[in-house]
């Protein structure tokens, strides 16, 4: 299988019930040896400035509202761990590139640049990840639980969080509440 690297994961119908019920997850790696994600559809309930205030940052930086002032929950794995996907900009410490407008950083030196004048022009502040293992990814698309679709920075950054997963269905040609869960046989 190629890889969905700078893909969207859109949770079908089966997957009510579950952690990733209505989730949209990009794809920051995909490999042979397993996929790593962020659910970017989900609000904690947290804002950027409250975050990084509980850092004790020496700087507090002042963040202008918007969809990138909120912190997201990005899946069930390390949920103490942080992640930013920012527009590219190479300088900051543990960034990889992700595609050729999106990088991923670990790093806290972004931290305390967001909401100055250093900060990348887009950006999600996400706790934890959804991780899969070696062919576990390839086994859930062929058991029909997610769709794919290629990544666009207007759905990331552009789309409030409420509707991605649902514009993210529209983009394929077709409405939510068209999605079965059923797999088709011959």
């Amino acid at each position: 299988m190629d890889s969905l690297q700078n893909h969207f994961l859109i949770a079908m119908p089966s997957l009510n019930d579950t952690f990733f019920e209505r989730s949209l997850i990009y794809i920051c790696e995909h490999d042979a040896k397993g996929a790593m994600g962020l659910m970017v559809n989900r609000p904690i309930g947290l804002e950027v400035q409250e975050l990084l205030a509980q850092l004790d940052l020496k700087e507090a930086p002042q963040i202008i509202p918007s969809l990138e002032n909120q912190v997201l929950i990005g899946g069930p794995v390390n949920p103490e761990r942080g992640f930013v996907l920012h527009s590219n900009q190479p300088h900051w410490a543990n960034s990889n590139q992700v595609s050729d407008e999106l990088m991923l950083t670990t790093s806290r030196d972004i931290l305390a640049a967001l909401g100055t004048a250093k900060a990348p022009i887009h950006f999600l502040v996400v706790l934890g990840y959804a991780g899969w293992s070696r062919n576990q990814l390839e086994q859930e698309l062929a058991e029909n639980s997610w769709l794919t679709l290629p990544a666009t920075k207007a759905l990331l950054f552009d789309t409030p969080f409420e509707e991605r997963w649902e514009k993210a269905t529209h983009s394929l040609g077709f409405d939510a509440w068209q999605m079965s869960g059923d797999i088709g046989h011959a």
